[in-house]
């Protein structure tokens, strides 16, 4: 199924869609968020339990945005990720993105809560994410390995509620 916003449409990442996925995730701005890719033939689809969309505008493939689902009904809620094409930076294509993917979650797959963990030094990220209704949790100290593997970064955790949805 796929998901429309005002600019992007989110579309279920099928095999036409990797190549230049892969080449999005191997730029050096998203690279060194996300990490290497190509230890991993299967990518993106070697992640049971994780949806993965592309970001298409256009129908140009502009990034990924993804989801998982925790189902023990005492926790349930989905966490989000997302990275775009550097050259598609500024343009809002991230926070329809993130708006996009957080009405499907919250209409149609029933979430009443949202989780998304940008690496706390990220502030673009940060103010997209905001704009779209998600609040600051906290800091997670140590929380991610450096992409290079050698030492740790804090992460932002931030959530979103269905009805802070903008």
């Amino acid at each position: 199924m796929e998901l429309r916003g005002e600019t992007v449409v989110l579309a279920p990442v099928a095999e036409a869609h990797v190549p230049e996925l892969r080449r999005i995730v191997s730029t050096v701005e998203v690279r060194e968020r996300w990490g290497s890719v190509d230890g991993s033939p299967t990518w993106p689809f070697d992640e049971p339990g994780v949806v993965c969309f592309a970001v298409l505008e256009d129908g140009v493939v502009r990034g990924l945005v993804q989801y998982g689902e925790e189902a023990d009904p005492m926790y349930r809620h989905a966490s989000v990720d997302v990275f775009l094409d550097p050259v598609a930076h500024g343009r809002g294509l991230g926070m329809d993105t993130v708006r996009t993917m957080a009405r499907h979650l919250v209409h149609d797959r029933g979430h009443h809560r949202l989780v998304i963990d940008p690496a706390a030094d990220n502030a673009a990220a940060i103010r997209c994410y905001k704009a779209v209704g998600f609040r600051e949790v906290g800091i997670m100290r140590r929380y991610e390995r450096d992409t290079e593997g050698g030492g740790w970064h804090d992460g932002l955790l931030m959530d979103l509620l269905a009805e802070d949805l903008t």
